[in-house]
């Protein structure tokens, strides 16, 4: 990076050349082929009012520069932190909690370790010995040592890796002495007067910014750059430049193009990339698309922490019974999505209906139908301080990368919080107004479709539930026609793998008289199953012997008592026609019942419940 402070001379003004630069901003000087966010690093840097920089992100990835003939190559981040970005610095500096003080060049730190005797003459030290590694310490040596070369003019870039166990997110009150002391060393630092009006950077790593404290992350003297996952032009750049004079080893040992490892890497950095390619080009083991995608499965759920499973199912929209408007709904936006018509898609759907009526069941046959990848979120949330946001920033920042992709988020009136709740040093609020800002970002339309689920929808916000974010409420009701429970009972029947005509299943199945969920008649035929099962081993019968009779079915029917909940259910039912915006998805009984009615049942069985 061109040096800031002190230009080596002023150029003459006579010369067209010399007119050129001094026209030229430094930033015209510094390299076109870096990455975006290390332009703007040099942006705000050369604004000469700011020193300290957070990169976050996807901080432990490759780097794309140029070697010493111009050729593009790939350096991970600190090497590219010393050979570009500070290679102009005469000391660069490294410091994190595991690996203490080091320095990019031999000369460094000779001259550092001088300073540090002399340090350990005036203060009574032994540094010289043993160099420390609390950051307390190590600040207060740093300090001595960055005052006394910048007032000798030299040039210095402090990098501090795995910043959040330096400056960790914490509380004040909860805050120990030692990170207090961490954390004003780089505050002063930020705008100490000396610090500012010479060549002097420090530069923080952290995956999140969340893990950092607060004080710092928000302090006008610091800034914030994102390192973003590759998307696909950066990750295509990448396998063209590793599989140069290589490519028809990959086409040898692939069934797949470099095309579709594009479409279908998406989300992975170039780590990861490079890990599929090397497979094949090194190890010779054939990449099919099942292989690419269960690697491209691991990768990003191991990434995700394991907090984001992808919905994987053979299933369709066909394997539903009932709910026609709603799957009619749901195959009309696959379409939409397998035309590349995101711009029709709404942001985002809020699932209700009472326990047992298929909704997750019903968003993952839509997985099987809409040809981009689903991923359930699964819960984020942990009992360690700065850790919930954390994990949620983690997980946001793979959804952008990832799209198209589809969110299932199941018990989303648990999992996803509320702007008022208390009792948690405002961690629910936080993830709250995180992931309301997410959903309703015009940028995500059709290309991040979250799907809600929940049986209360009452106990969800308002917010999460307006226009702009879940703007399609769909509702799933119990079968209300005999026609519907007939279509269940045969989608049970084959699901669970019996088989009996219609007219030989007790009528009180299919005839209105008890309510019964999809989830009450799959248990009911896999008691029957389990009865026919255990009266063939009593009699010493052979395995076909086994199957469910009408005499068998009829008995365990008439034994069945399903467990009953009818004030939760029907509060259920009543908040799920509430929230549907459609009136073809309600009931007949429910189209034409008065709004104002509903509601005050609705207040009625919650005072029960």
């Amino acid at each position: 990076m061109p040096d800031r402070a002190s230009p080596a001379a002023e150029p003459d003004s006579s010369s067209p050349t010399a007119e050129k630069e001094l026209r030229d901003t430094p930033l015209d000087h510094f390299g076109n082929h870096y990455p975006d966010w290390a332009r703007e690093f040099a942006r705000k840097y050369f604004t000469k009012t700011l020193n300290q920089f957070v990169l976050y992100g996807n901080v432990r990835d490759l780097i794309r520069t140029v070697d010493m003939q111009g050729n593009p190559t790939y350096v991970p981040l600190r090497k590219f932190l010393t050979d570009d970005l500070f290679a102009a610095r005469d000391i660069v500096v490294f410091y994190d909690r595991s690996s203490g003080i080091h320095f990019a060049d031999k000369a460094s730190r000779q001259d550092f370790n001088r300073a540090v005797s002399g340090y350990d003459t005036i203060h009574g030290t032994e540094y010289a010995q043993k160099l420390p590694k609390e950051p307390a310490r190590v600040f207060a040596l740093l300090e001595n040592y960055f005052r006394l070369r910048l007032n000798e003019g030299k040039r210095i870039a402090c990098v501090i890796d795995y910043a959040e166990t330096v400056v960790p997110m914490s509380e004040a009150s909860m805050a120990s002495t030692d990170d207090r002391r961490a954390l004003v060393f780089l505050q002063r630092w930020s705008h100490d007067s000396l610090f500012l009006r010479s060549d002097f950077t420090t530069c923080l790593i952290a995956e999140n910014l969340s893990d950092l404290h607060q004080r710092l992350v928000q302090s006008p003297w610091t800034v914030e750059i994102e390192l973003p996952i590759p998307s696909d032009r950066k990750r295509r750049s990448f396998t063209e430049w590793y599989l140069e004079d290589r490519e028809h080893l990959f086409e040898e040992h692939a069934d797949v193009t470099v095309d579709q490892v594009m479409l279908n890497s998406a989300g992975l950095n170039l780590i990861q990339l490079r890990t599929i390619l090397a497979d094949v080009i090194e190890n010779r083991v054939r990449l099919t698309f099942d292989v690419l995608s269960e690697m491209k499965k691991e990768m990003i759920e191991e990434a995700a922490y394991g907090l984001l499973e992808f919905v994987e199912t053979d299933y369709t929209l066909d394997m539903v019974a009932g709910h026609r408007e709603a799957k009619q709904h749901l195959r009309d936006a696959a379409r939409a999505l397998r035309n590349n018509r995101p711009d029709v898609m709404p942001m985002g759907y809020l699932v209700s209906g009472p326990v047992g009526t298929g909704k997750t069941f019903l968003i993952t046959c839509f997985a099987g139908e809409i040809g981009i990848p689903m991923v359930k979120l699964k819960n984020f949330r942990s009992q360690w301080q700065g850790v919930t946001e954390g994990n949620l920033e983690k997980i946001l920042g793979l959804l952008q990368a990832m799209t198209p992709v589809a969110v299932m988020i199941d018990e989303a009136d648990a999992a996803l919080g509320n702007r008022d709740a208390q009792g948690d040093s405002g961690v629910s609020a936080r993830v709250f107004g995180k992931i309301a800002a997410f959903m309703s970002n015009p940028a995500h339309r059709g290309r991040i479709i979250f799907f809600l689920l929940t049986a209360r929808p009452d106990l969800m916000p308002v917010d999460l539930k307006r226009q702009g974010r879940a703007e399609e409420h769909l509702a799933l009701f119990y079968p209300s026609t005999r026609e519907d429970r007939e279509e269940l009972l045969q989608v049970m029947m084959r699901r669970t793998g019996v088989d009996l005509p219609m007219d030989e299943v007790p009528e009180v199945l299919i005839n209105g008289d008890k309510t019964l969920s999809g989830a009450d008649m799959e248990a009911l035929l896999t008691r029957a199953k389990f009865v026919a099962a255990a009266r063939a081993d009593g009699e010493g019968a052979s395995t076909e012997d086994t199957g469910v009779t009408a005499k068998i079915l009829q008995h365990v029917v008439d034994d069945f008592i399903p467990p009953t909940y009818p004030v939760e259910v029907e509060l259920q039912t009543l908040s799920a026609v509430l929230e549907c915006t459609s009136r073809e998805l309600l009931p007949e009984r429910y189209r034409q019942m008065d709004r104002e009615t509903i509601i005050r049942q609705v207040e009625e069985l919650k005072a029960l419940v």
